[in-house]
């Protein structure tokens, strides 16, 4: 099954917002052994939208659209394909009541443009909205498959996953299992890292290893088809074996790990806590641990001493220290680590200042960061050469501290990455 996804909104072709739905469905899509060679953007234009499903039917058997299914009149997704399609739309009552229940729980009238929401194709099966209001729909005919899903992806994301996965995988009809691994790296480039894998890659059939990088990281997806569960997964632990012989040390975790919740996992196994002293990541290190579920077991707290003043008054950091060797130095990621592991007595603790850009710091030139990381043990500061644009070079250091950290928990020495 050849499958595109046409993206229904003019606020994602004006930039307002980035069309994350398309990626999530494809690799979903991937799993199931369906081939997504088109993603299409239309806005909220009517005739746009018809000449868009004209030109995917052509070329498509699974055609899955996403926005569009809301009460306002420019949500016109099913309203089009409903008159392309030369059927009606119905009101679906079980949509109708949770809309009108929702209504009630907040304490908020209703107006009458809500009932739209519950309307759907005639002869489609309904998916159901358990964090919206809107519900799906899947509407066959002899020669395409038609999906509709809300734009949202807090509401679109689970109604694909638990609704319409399902329904997709029993009108394939599948008699072979599709399985996939995702292996994560960081610290490694996707060229260097397909360059050492090169061969693997050229030579591959079953298992398929796909790379993948995104925001630093690197991913390998490994992707088996076999009559048995059990069956996949032994071909891709030997894949997997062999891919690790030659990029095993930049591996930090699997499938829907992220360093952050590595990073916590391994904290909370040894039962650990943290503690950061933030100057030019500004808090972003505590909110990307604080963004994972659990973090409160191991993330005792931390400071932001974005001048020298609070380095001193906070941290208590020697003014001499700060004048001899200056703000962006490796004394001064020292000094703060072993601050704060103090104050907050923590197991471990970490330090990012720096130079975030556009302009130098002093001498220091744009880009140039000092992560500290201190332990019972020793502490230890790491000088990073960053390139990027001041908010990149803020996300990339907030990353490096949780990769030095990982490595710190794992081999008690984090490699200059």
């Amino acid at each position: 099954m050849n499958a595109e996804i046409i993206a229904v909104g003019s606020e994602l072709l004006l930039g307002q917002i980035t069309n994350s739905n398309a990626r999530f469905l494809s690799n979903h899509l991937a799993e199931l052994g369906i081939n997504v060679y088109y993603h299409t953007v239309v806005g909220d234009n009517s005739e746009r939208l018809k000449d868009t499903i004209n030109i995917a039917e052509n070329r498509a058997d699974l055609i899955i659209f996403t926005g569009g299914l809301g009460p306002t009149k420019d949500d016109l997704t099913k309203e089009t394909i409903a008159r392309h399609l030369g059927t009606t739309l119905e009101m679906d009552h079980e949509a109708l009541d949770s809309i009108v229940a929702f209504f009630e729980r907040a304490g908020r009238a209703m107006t009458e443009n809500n009932k739209k929401q519950a309307l759907v194709l005639k002869g489609s099966e309904v998916l159901v909205n358990h964090h919206g209001m809107a519900p799906g729909m899947l509407y066959k005919t002899e020669t395409h498959t038609y999906m509709l899903l809300p734009g949202p992806p807090k509401e679109m994301e689970p109604m694909f996953q638990y609704e319409a996965k399902p329904k997709l995988a029993k009108l394939l009809n599948q008699a072979d299992v599709i399985l996939s691994h995702v292996l994560r790296f960081y610290g490694i480039g996707e060229a260097e890292l397909e360059d050492r894998i090169q061969d693997i890659l050229e030579q591959q059939t079953n298992p398929t290893i796909a790379p993948l990088a995104s925001d630093g990281e690197v991913t390998l997806r490994i992707t088996a088809k076999t009559n048995t569960e059990e069956q996949a997964w032994k071909l891709i632990e030997e894949a997997k074996a062999t891919l690790l012989e030659r990029v095993g040390d930049y591996l930090y975790g699997y499938d829907n790990d992220s360093l952050a919740s590595k990073a916590i996992d391994l904290l909370r196994e040894q039962q650990k806590t943290i503690s950061a002293a933030e100057s030019l990541t500004a808090g972003l290190f505590q909110s990307e641990l604080a963004a994972v579920a659990g973090a409160s077991w191991v993330l005792a707290g931390g400071v932001i001493t974005y001048n020298e003043e609070m380095k001193i008054s906070q941290l208590g950091i020697s003014s001499e220290v700060l004048a001899r060797f200056g703000v962006v130095s490796e004394e001064t990621a020292v000094a703060m680590a072993q601050a704060v592991r103090s104050k907050f007595n923590t197991d471990i603790s970490v330090s990012l200042t720096g130079a975030a850009g556009p302009d130098a710091h002093g001498d220091q030139p744009a880009g140039t960061v000092w992560i500290g990381i201190a332990t019972e043990e020793e502490t230890k500061a790491y000088r990073l050469q960053l390139s990027g644009m001041r908010n990149t070079n803020r996300l990339r250091a907030v990353k490096l501290a949780l990769s030095y950290i990982i490595r710190t928990l794992t081999d008690g020495n984090a490699r200059k990455i």
